[in-house]
């Protein structure tokens, strides 16, 4: 990781396609252990985590970790999803993130010096190209290593650094009975809501 020691660094973290990718690689991340490592590369202002949420359910797999952020350092950014009917009466629910992630880069923009996005959505590219235009440093934290990849090609060629997130596996995996940050539920029988590339919510 290329990191200036007193460069401000914030973190924007697009819940659901960081949780894509974990999975895709295999392993669960230990939270407070990611935070930890992004602390002690500079002069972390704010860890940003997005996710949608399904109000209608009376319990969310996903609250409990939802929950653990927000009491352990980091700033979460939620709103419920919309439930529709497309024109083939197929019933959709969604839940895009993205112009919550773009309007706080944008917003934060002037007290930072690196922006670190947890996305692989190639919609943040021309996010990217304006922090940079601005004199800011982008970092994008992805895979290319799974099937299929998990970055967009023109969202990792704009940025300043690509991270690729296996990379990160010995320092972030989350091991049973060693972090007290809950798992992100993992298991296809959890009903968990995964964002497709439309912020269309699926069940994984």
């Amino acid at each position: 990781m290329v990191f200036q020691k007193n460069e401000r660094i914030a973190l924007f973290i697009d819940g659901s396609n960081l949780y894509a990718a974990a999975r895709a690689l295999g392993f669960d991340i230990d939270y407070k252990r990611m935070l930890e490592i992004f602390e002690g590369k500079g002069n972390l202002v704010r860890a940003f985590y997005y996710t949608a949420l399904l109000e209608e359910q009376e319990y969310s797999p996903i609250r409990p970790l939802v929950d653990w952020l927000d009491y352990n350092g980091y700033t979460m950014v939620t709103k419920p999803t919309k439930e529709f009917t497309d024109p083939s009466g197929n019933r959709k629910i969604k839940g895009n993130m993205d112009i919550e992630l773009a309007v706080d880069v944008m917003e934060m923009m002037e007290h930072l010096d690196h922006i670190v996005l947890f996305s692989g959505d190639g919609d943040f590219r021309r996010l990217v190209e304006s922090a940079q235009r601005n004199g800011k440093r982008v970092t994008v934290v992805s895979t290319v290593i799974s099937k299929p990849p998990m970055v967009a090609d023109e969202l990792r060629r704009q940025s300043d650094y690509f991270l690729e997130l296996r990379d990160l596996k010995d320092e972030i995996e989350r091991k049973p009975g060693q972090s007290d940050s809950p798992a992100y539920p993992m298991h296809d029988d959890d009903m968990l809501q995964i964002q497709d590339s439309d912020g269309y919510i699926a069940s994984a």
